[in-house]
């Protein structure tokens, strides 16, 4: 189709838009080939230029008929003005060989002659009608295909584009969602959900220290705290990275701070010390999380539980009071390495405002 289109176009339009579109591509794809390190696009470059050859040669061949045209086109001028002159020169004969009607010829030889001049002094139908310029076409097809080559080339860099990036993961909507009776008896206590949006930041990576990162998944629960029999609000939220993992929950019990603290001195927890975030008492502390394996298969059994990796956890107090309970956010990965402390630092300065303080009771 765009072939057939092509050949519609006058000799003078179609190769200079031939020869721009050439030059255009050519010096395109061999600049995308050099940068890429591509020998295929090299070579698709070369042959759009050497196309582009072809083409130039072509016009100026063709310019060079048109300076210099050949003698066949004056013969033929000749003949016409032969052909023209031949009906006077047999009137003059018609009245040298009938004298005897001569008054009676003359008149009407005259009026002969006078039409033949009249005729001749007309155009004749074989006349060509006067052409346009080729170099104009030319420069005016030149110019606009390549305004139209700019547009292209220059485009992307003022056009927004579509961004084919992975999207991070979102908060799922959990609005119609049955909170547990222990979240309307707890004042201001948050849901998972609202969780999940302070914490699932855009700039979550970039406090993580991996930038370049975007969220893989993205959960978020309205739990209660177990060994409470559902009296305890406990919702959670978390944020899973390539690099690491961020978990931040909300325990509405009583249990302060510094109790917190000496239990922590009984069990496992390890590095633990005390810290204060936003006027709160917190404290750091690192423990193993636990692996568990599922097998789903028919007639399959889970395997045991085992100890994961180490996370590194800092807990604060839900009021500046610490009348109890607190946030904890946990950070983790599957290779074990974990962030400095003041990257959960950072993060709980950043949660914790989305988190009313527990009012006083």
């Amino acid at each position: 189709m765009l072939g057939f289109l092509l050949r519609l176009l006058p000799f003078w339009v179609r190769e200079p838009l031939l020869i721009a579109l050439g030059a255009v591509l050519g010096v395109r794809i061999l600049y995308l080939a050099g940068r890429d390190h591509d020998r295929v696009a090299a070579g698709l470059g070369v042959v759009f230029l050497v196309f582009t050859a072809i083409r130039v040669h072509t016009v100026i061949r063709a310019l060079r008929a048109r300076r210099n045209p050949s003698p066949t086109a004056s013969s033929a001028d000749g003949a016409e003005v032969d052909a023209a002159a031949l009906p006077q020169a047999q009137v003059q004969l018609q009245a040298q060989a009938q004298p005897q009607v001569e008054l009676q010829a003359q008149p009407q030889a005259q009026a002969q002659v006078e039409v033949g001049t009249g005729a001749g002094a007309r155009p004749r139908p074989g006349t060509p009608e006067k052409e346009h310029n080729p170099w104009s076409q030319a420069v005016a097809a030149v110019a606009l295909f390549g305004a139209i080559a700019a547009a292209l080339w220059l485009g992307p860099r003022f056009m927004p584009s579509v961004d084919s990036a992975p999207q991070p993961a979102s908060c799922s909507d959990s609005a119609h969602e049955k909170l547990p009776k222990a979240y309307k008896d707890t004042p201001r206590s948050v849901t998972g959900e609202e969780l999940c949006q302070a914490l699932n930041r855009p700039d979550l990576a970039e406090l993580l220290g991996t930038p370049g990162e975007t969220a893989t998944t993205v959960s978020s629960t309205n739990n209660t705290a177990p060994l409470t029999d559902g009296k305890v609000a406990q919702p959670e939220a978390e944020v899973t990275f390539d690099t690491y993992t961020v978990n931040v929950s909300a325990t509405y019990n009583e249990l302060t701070t510094d109790q917190y603290v000496k239990l922590m001195k009984y069990g496992d927890e390890r590095d633990i010390k005390t810290l204060t975030v936003l006027g709160r008492p917190a404290v750091f502390s690192s423990d193993h999380t636990m692996r568990l394996e599922i097998d789903l298969g028919s007639g399959g059994s889970g395997g045991p539980v085992e100890e994961g990796p180490l996370a590194r956890t800092l807990s604060v107090a839900l009021d500046r009071k610490d009348r109890g309970g607190s946030c904890d956010i946990t950070v983790w990965s599957s290779s074990g390495t974990l962030p400095d402390d003041s990257v959960l630092f950072n993060i709980a300065e950043k949660v914790l405002p989305r988190i009313p303080e527990r009012p006083v009771r």
